[in-house]
């Protein structure tokens, strides 16, 4: 078995449009996406920042960044999952979202988690 990695983060996201909340005649594509945060190194660590890189079809880009994701900076033993859902709106049907979250480990070491890209598109749009 391959030893883990002391500074480790596993993001997984899962995204869906939203039609009630879009008005596509104006251009206005809602999609929610929930997102799953594991800790899988070996110290415990906190979420301190995000940074998305969201971008449409008409390769548009918006770069998003805050503290926190939804109001919390959680921190996650090794092992520990947190999960939250959250949203965004294009002005295209399809676009793409990216980007990382910035941790701090009790050990005091600062670390990056990719968050890998992923697809927000409408139903039918892609094959």
């Amino acid at each position: 078995m391959a030893e883990s990695k002391k500074y480790d983060i596993s993001v997984t996201v899962h995204s869906h449009y939203i039609p009630e909340q879009s008005d596509e005649q104006a251009a206005r594509y809602v999609f929610a996406y929930e997102v799953t945060i594991i800790n899988t190194g070996t110290v415990t660590a906190q979420l301190l920042s995000r940074h998305w890189i969201i971008t449409d079809a008409d390769n548009q880009v918006q770069e998003v960044r805050g503290m926190g994701v939804v109001g919390e900076q959680p921190t996650l033993r090794p092992g520990q999952a947190f999960q939250y859902v959250s949203g965004t709106s294009l002005t295209s049907p399809v676009g793409t979202m990216e980007g990382s979250y910035q941790f701090m480990a009790e050990d005091g070491q600062a670390f990056e988690a990719p968050i890998p890209s992923f697809v927000l598109a409408i139903p039918r749009v892609l094959h």
